[in-house]
């Protein structure tokens, strides 16, 4: 598994209110990406946003970040977004009671929970 932080600069015109709507507007499409497990939609009072995705492969995360979605990104924020990709060795999940521990392959191995 893949988290990949996806951050870029807001332009003054786009605030706090403007950020959410526009994330709001465009969440459904995440749907359809292939290999994404999840993205959270980040915004800061210091003017920055994006997102924190997780992917099932490096290749998926990297595709996506590229060609439509890169270009939009430009046009809209101005800027080429800072993005980050990390291998995911476990995960706490507290709202389903999980603890998910991941091989050196990406594949899950049982986990137990003390």
């Amino acid at each position: 598994m893949i988290t990949a932080t996806v951050r870029y600069k807001l332009p003054p015109h786009i605030d706090s209110a403007a950020c959410r709507e526009h994330f709001h507007k465009i969440a459904h499409g995440f749907r359809q990406a292939k290999g994404l497990i999840s993205k959270h939609f980040i915004w800061s009072e210091s003017g920055w946003a994006g997102g924190v995705y997780q992917w099932e492969r490096l290749e998926d995360a990297k595709g996506f970040y590229s060609g439509p979605w890169l270009d939009g990104i430009v046009q809209r924020y101005g800027m080429h977004p800072q993005i980050e990709f990390y291998e995911v060795f476990a995960v706490t999940d507290n709202s389903r009671g999980t603890v998910d521990l991941f091989n050196t392959h990406g594949a899950k191995r049982p986990a137990s929970i003390a």
